[in-house]
């Protein structure tokens, strides 16, 4: 005789792969904030933003020893303290207690805010693989009122690539050229491989005209745009989790094995420098992450941002 009060069998089966999809993306979040590809309050932020997710379930306890320096008696004080229980989810966590938690978060490890007097040169910058080429391009289809600044290189053009649309595709003697002359609002060599770097006058035209620019570069360049012109709008691409990042490198399927362990290695020092820019904007969806980045661009220098 079947007993109606248990579930199908297919139904138990299914909600227990649920359950193992659900315990490894907590655990991808854990180590994400244990080696500091995502900063404790972004995964808070994602936590109360949708309660129901993977961050939304995670135990206040597993959240705060994720975070390096935090053992288990110290946790116990830091939630006694903050007057939170130990079987709260982060989604289900009350106003006071997620003020409080985020107070205590930015106490310690504080996020830098954006400068003041910023202009409307920005800076889109991130680790290798995390999407900064397809969110800038579907700005450039989008919204046609922001300047996409067009690169020079000394690699050669991918399949697909256009010269003049994507990158000036140039040779060693034309870059040389071009750096000496002042020409370059920013040039580096990425992956100790090949030179990139940003034509100023095309830039320099449409500031003066009160628009828009976007540069999308890579770590070097932006920091040597932030030494150049200061008063440039930092934004840092993030992935939604480093386990992403590694399948779009991979599901990418242009670097062999050895260029991307390569580029892995380099992204794990990207990520280390978010805290050097003004925002940081995660890519788990390009169009949300372009429109993020597009408010960003609308804002009038000088006014504050919520990251």
């Amino acid at each position: 005789m079947v007993d109606s009060r248990r579930p199908p069998e297919v139904d138990r089966a299914a909600a227990s792969r649920r359950a193992v999809a659900a315990r490894r993306e907590r655990a991808a979040l854990k180590r994400d904030v244990s080696t500091r590809v995502i900063s404790p309050q972004e995964l808070l932020r994602r936590a109360l933003a949708d309660p129901s997710s993977a961050a939304g379930a995670m135990r206040v306890t597993e959240f705060l020893t994720a975070i390096p320096a935090i053992g288990e008696s110290k946790r116990d004080r830091i939630l006694d303290s903050l007057g939170i229980s130990p079987v709260k989810r982060l989604g289900g966590l009350g106003s006071r207690q997620r003020d409080a938690l985020r107070d205590y978060l930015d106490s310690r490890w504080p996020e830098p805010g954006p400068r003041a007097g910023r202009s409307r040169l920005i800076v889109l910058a991130g680790p290798t693989a995390v999407g900064k080429g397809t969110v800038a391009a579907y700005i450039k289809d989008n919204h046609p009122e922001i300047h996409l600044s067009v690169s020079a290189t000394t690699r050669s053009p991918r399949p697909g690539e256009v010269e003049g649309e994507h990158y000036y595709f140039v040779d060693d003697t034309e870059f040389d050229r071009l750096v000496s002359t002042g020409a370059l609002l920013e040039w580096a060599t990425v992956h100790n491989r090949h030179r990139y770097g940003t034509p100023r006058e095309p830039i320099e035209r449409v500031l003066a005209a009160g628009g828009t620019a976007l540069l999308e570069i890579d770590l070097q360049g932006a920091r040597q745009v932030r030494a150049a012109e200061p008063s440039a709008t930092l934004v840092f691409l993030l992935p939604p989790s480093w386990d992403e990042l590694v399948q779009r490198l991979v599901g990418r399927g242009t670097e062999d094995a050895e260029e991307r362990a390569r580029r892995l290695r380099t992204a794990r020092t990207e990520l280390a420098a978010q805290n050097e820019f003004d925002y940081r904007v995660v890519n788990d969806d390009v169009a949300s992450a372009a429109a993020e980045v597009v408010a960003l661009a609308a804002r009038r220098p000088g006014d504050p941002g919520s990251r």
